[in-house]
């Protein structure tokens, strides 16, 4: 047993609270930022006084949006495990500042020359890097300190318990710390599962909370509970202790649904009642989708005379790849790319899972995917509503048949539009297998299920940063 320790766990914090910190400390390290660049902007120049006319007067009305902007950049280590992690963070932070300054440059070399400022785009830039990288050091010397670390029982040592706590041995830091586990079954009490000891059953769980200092339970007991440990739950909560679902704990962690841990009820409410969108969201989606597919055309157009010859002079003709696959509620479509495999890669005419280093892909079709190119000509698609920017992407009728054989809910996928962008891809590679393509149902559930404008904005955003830093495969 591990040695006990006590300490109060009135500040222990959970994932979506560590979040609602993030934000707000880089917010303000945004709003100081902004502050120092509007002062040094001033600096140095004899007819310029910093004062309020000069706020009014001088700076553009899209400068005061820099802090805003400046959060939308960090959005890949607004993970709370990449965040407790100091080289994540200032990995992300670089990466957002040299993104930052990218984008500047383009529009400052295109635009009128001397209508835009350098002076406090430059003090910005590195104002809001220092003043970040100071907050997230703090974050991470103090927000993941012991006192701010939740303790918890797991109650039930059964399959789907022993799911989450392998996954959550992976996370480094931990999101909170296990103390153990409290289960009926005497042929566990008293032994170690996956490093913790079984502390007892439902009779020793109030005092397990007050010697331990127990902050929350996670329920993880598959089928019906028994009713004494249904009892003793009901006077844990009573005493003021957090409980908690397996599957919430799962999709919170890891922003994925566990489809092997799944009831049959618990999906007719997640998807009968959670997925119910409201006309307003839908009517959003679909004129973001027409704006997002006219910008999507203007691209290939400019870039369809450069990829063609690319591709024409390295492995001929066709320069497009038309396939077969299943839109929302099971209907087929032609979606449209470039060409980024040999021609009759699938020659016996089986389907094959795309590989992180197929051999079938081109020379020029392997830049296309890094790229993200070889997607561009799928916006033709979103324009004639077969498809959305963000969705589940497409599959092909025979992978759906075979897939929805070995993995649960797979079809489930089909409630909803595919998308150029999804939340799988930007949270996972290629699926090789069928335990990746189960990994990757996950994450698409997740987002049927919890699907917003703001999850979508995220999606776009996280979809063209792979794309801008060649990350596709």
């Amino acid at each position: 047993m591990k040695s006990k320790t006590t300490h109060s766990t009135l500040w222990g914090l959970r994932p979506n609270e560590r979040l609602t910190l993030l934000i707000l400390g880089d917010l303000l390290a945004g709003v100081f930022a902004l502050f120092f660049a509007l002062y040094f902007w001033t600096t140095g120049e004899e007819w310029l006084e910093f004062s309020w006319k000069f706020l009014q007067t001088r700076p553009d009305p899209w400068f005061y949006f820099l802090p805003i902007i400046w959060l939308l950049l960090l959005i890949e280590i607004y993970d709370v495990h990449r965040a407790s992690r100091w080289k994540d963070t200032l990995r992300g932070v670089l990466l957002a500042a040299v993104i930052c300054l990218g984008i500047y440059l383009v529009i400052y070399f295109t635009s009128t020359p001397k209508s835009l400022p350098r002076r406090g785009i430059a003090a910005f830039i590195a104002s809001a890097i220092l003043l970040t990288l100071l907050w997230r050091l703090l974050y991470i010397r103090i927000f993941t300190a012991q006192p701010f670390i939740r303790r918890v029982l797991m109650v039930g040592a059964g399959n789907s318990g022993l799911t989450l706590v392998r996954m959550i041995k992976t996370l480094t830091p931990p999101p909170f710390e296990i103390v153990g586990w409290v289960d009926d079954d005497p042929q566990k009490i008293g032994t170690e599962i996956l490093g913790y000891k079984v502390l007892g059953g439902h009779s020793s769980l109030l005092n397990l909370i007050d010697d331990e200092s127990i902050s929350d339970l996670v329920i993880a007991i598959s089928g019906e509970m028994n009713g004494a440990m249904f009892q003793a739950i009901l006077d844990a909560q009573e005493k003021g202790i957090s409980i908690t679902t397996m599957q919430s704990v799962y999709e919170e962690l890891f922003n994925r649904v566990p489809i092997f841990h799944l009831e049959s009820d618990w999906v007719l409410r997640g998807f009968g009642e959670q997925a119910r969108i409201s006309g307003f969201y839908e009517l959003a989606k679909r004129f973001m989708d027409i704006i997002g597919g006219i910008v999507g055309v203007l691209i290939l157009l400019v870039i369809f005379p450069f990829v063609s010859i690319a591709i024409l002079l390295d492995t001929g003709k066709p320069i497009f790849y038309y396939q077969k696959r299943l839109g929302k509620g099971g209907q087929p479509y032609n979606i449209i790319k470039f060409r980024t495999m040999v021609v009759e890669s699938e020659k016996d005419g089986k389907p094959r899972f795309a590989q992180e280093h197929d051999t079938r892909v081109t020379r020029v079709g392997r830049f296309l995917r890094k790229s993200h190119l070889d997607e561009i000509p799928q916006f033709v698609n979103v324009l004639l509503g077969q498809m959305s920017l963000v969705g589940p992407r497409p599959e092909r009728p025979g992978m759906v048949e075979e897939l929805q054989k070995n993995i649960p809910f797979y079809r489930a996928r089909l409630l909803v539009k595919p998308g150029i962008g999804g939340w799988a891809q930007v949270n996972f590679g290629y699926a090789g297998t069928v335990e990746d393509t189960a990994t990757k149902l996950e994450y698409d559930l997740y987002y049927i299920r919890r699907r917003n404008l703001f999850l979508d904005i995220i999606i776009i955003i996280r979809t063209a940063g792979a794309a801008i830093g060649l990350r596709g495969q």
